[in-house]
């Protein structure tokens, strides 16, 4: 006899569709045996009971199937997740990050007619700040006193000779929010993949890591990443310009911190310290191919920032104690109001040739130290919704972590530190006589004063070892200086009847220097000016009636760029805007000088 065959709805999913399917089922093959359909019956109560199961079984399925996927998924902790997949590393809790003023006093040198170098200190990273209202604040980067950009002027005067007697030095310094904590960690016997819990996922940051045997442990975004670049103090000329120089470093000890919802953890890989044979960056020819026991090569990828011919991801700690230096912020005190942060932590100073100073001169400088901030720290908020955090991961799932496009390597151009060098404005052109494909970087940075100036070698050099890590294996760079064209405008404007010319005037030469000077508006690489902007700008000032006339007039020569350039030939031809070739950048120099006018 054949199976009766008995037809069910998989598509009734809730409770009520399920208890209605299961009470036409029973009252179609079980007329006979079940007949009491009461919503008060022990029958009614297994229709329900069963519907519930249901319910709950189809809810958990939708629920697990939607947190599947990172489009669908709701929960922070899944999308983190996912994240990781797609190689997205979470932050903690976000910094806030500022400027600060510090000044010392430091006496005179033997004449009176300045300080005396000797006493001019290092005021040195890691240095803590407060503000009034609390929140800590952390030098990032040393201050040098003795940088000849410092404003110096006269602290203290000799009544009696009226020679001064002590002179105040004022620095500029970045600081960052947050405190510095220290944690120690005892590990045992020798485990694969060891992960350490350091603290609550709000910490922002892992600032070191040694273990009691003197081994540094370093941070890196992926355990096969075995390749860190470190920075070394610049002792060259450029040093004012140019505080450090980036340095490739072997990371065999490395881990990477994971975060959930809760926490953040160290990861490290599975090495041992008995297969640590490599100290150096090794030759990549030596790396590149795995030629033994066979007389054919297969497709070999080679990643620039693994270059050690392991497979450990790194060596993990065992038998010792891991000393965790982090840092954390103080949620709501992460901002700041100019002029709140005066408050001096703990300060650390270092000065040259220590055993020729006097010390009592030395605690006094120490002593004089005074800090603000002229402008105010605004802080980030720390909530990060699900529907941000999506976009984040997507978007660093397109970047990829290579230079691939133009905007790519503009992007990582301008994240470049600002100790390795300060790069003011770049462009990137393709260069045409090149067989290769060859990229001209040209780059302008600032000299002491804010203007334009050529960047140093030593810059150079650490900007092209930073390009090196992510940019297309066929790629090759050349780092060029951008071209300088200074310029200057000339108006004739018409005032308002009744209008005081003085002040439209005034008004006008501010209003082209706030359009056209200052680090913010300055042009790009390439970029052309608008005359028709400058028309616009003058328009737009109380008491013009109207703009007669604006000129572009070239400077050059003495105090401006020797490069000549034809503002005439250069000109559209209807004279709204000067094209420039894509290696110059145009520059307002000395507003002051560079701005003429008449009102009439």
């Amino acid at each position: 006899m054949a199976k009766k065959i008995i037809p069910i709805k998989y598509t009734s999913r809730d409770f009520q569709t399920i208890k209605k399917d299961l009470v036409e089922y029973a009252k179609r093959y079980y007329p006979d045996t079940f007949q009491d359909f009461n919503e008060a019956s022990f029958g009614a109560l297994m229709f329900d009971t069963v519907a519930y199961v249901g319910d709950m079984l189809s809810f958990y399925i939708d629920y697990q199937v939607n947190e599947s996927f990172l489009e669908t998924a709701a929960e922070y902790g899944n999308i983190l997740r996912h994240g990781r997949t797609l190689g997205y590393k979470a932050r903690g809790f976000p910094s806030s990050f500022g400027t600060v003023s510090t000044y010392v006093l430091v006496p005179a040198n033997a004449t009176g007619l300045g300080p005396d170098t000797q006493y001019l200190p290092l005021l040195l990273r890691g240095t803590t700040f407060s503000s009034k209202a609390g929140g800590t604040f952390t030098l990032n980067e040393d201050v040098d006193f003795s940088n000849p950009s410092n404003e110096v002027v006269v602290g203290k005067i000799d009544e009696a000779t009226g020679l001064p007697t002590h002179y105040a030095v004022k620095a500029h310094g970045h600081v960052v929010s947050g405190r510095i904590f220290t944690k120690n960690v005892t590990v045992g016997g020798y485990q694969r993949f060891r992960k350490v819990r350091v603290g609550p996922s709000e910490i922002t940051d892992i600032v070191s890591v040694h273990d009691s045997d003197g081994n540094t442990y370093l941070e890196v975004d992926h355990l096969s990443q075995n390749i860190v670049y470190k920075s070394i103090i610049n002792h060259s000329e450029d040093k004012n310009l140019v505080t450090n120089i980036i340095k490739p470093m072997v990371a065999a000890r490395r881990f990477t911190a994971e975060r959930n919802s809760n926490s953040l953890w160290l990861q490290f890989g599975y090495g041992s310290k008995d297969e640590l044979t490599t100290k150096s960056v090794p030759d990549t020819a030596n790396v590149v191919l795995d030629m033994h026991a066979r007389d054919h090569i297969t497709a070999t990828e080679l990643d620039p920032s693994m270059l050690i011919k392991t497979d450990k991801f790194g060596i993990a700690p065992s038998d010792t104690t891991l000393s965790i230096v982090y840092r954390a912020n103080n949620p709501g005190l992460t901002a700041a109001s100019a002029g709140t942060i005066n408050n001096v932590g703990t300060a650390r100073f270092r000065f040259d040739k220590v055993d020729q100073l006097v010390t009592g001169t030395m605690r006094s400088v120490r002593n004089s130290l005074e800090i603000t901030n002229d402008e105010p720290i605004t802080g980030e908020s720390p909530e990060t919704t699900t529907d941000e955090l999506k976009r984040r991961v997507l978007g660093n799932f397109s970047a990829q972590g290579r230079a691939v496009t133009k905007q790519d390597y503009m992007a990582l151009i301008y994240s470049m530190p600002g100790k390795f060098g300060s790069v003011k404005r770049a462009n990137i052109l393709r260069d045409p006589d090149s067989f290769k494909r060859n990229l001209n970087i040209y780059v302008i940075g600032t000299n002491t004063d804010g203007t334009l100036g050529t960047i140093t070698t030593t810059a150079k050099l650490n900007l092209k070892k930073w390009l090196n890590q992510v940019r297309m294996i066929n790629d090759t760079i050349d780092i060029l200086d951008a071209k300088v064209v200074n310029y200057g405008i000339r108006f004739m404007a018409k005032a308002v009847p009744g209008a005081d010319k003085n002040a439209v005037f005034n008004r006008c030469i501010n209003a082209i220097q706030d359009r056209y000077h200052g680090h913010n508006r300055l042009l790009d690489i390439g970029e052309p000016l608008y005359i028709s902007d400058v028309y616009t700008t003058l328009n737009r000032v109380e008491g013009v009636l109207d703009v007669k006339s604006v000129k572009i007039e070239p400077r050059s020569g003495g105090i401006y760029s020797d490069t000549t350039f034809d503002f005439i030939d250069q000109k559209s031809a209807d004279g709204t805007f000067i094209s420039v070739p894509e290696n110059v950048i145009l520059e307002m120099k000395y507003p002051s000088n560079d701005i003429q006018g008449t009102v009439k």
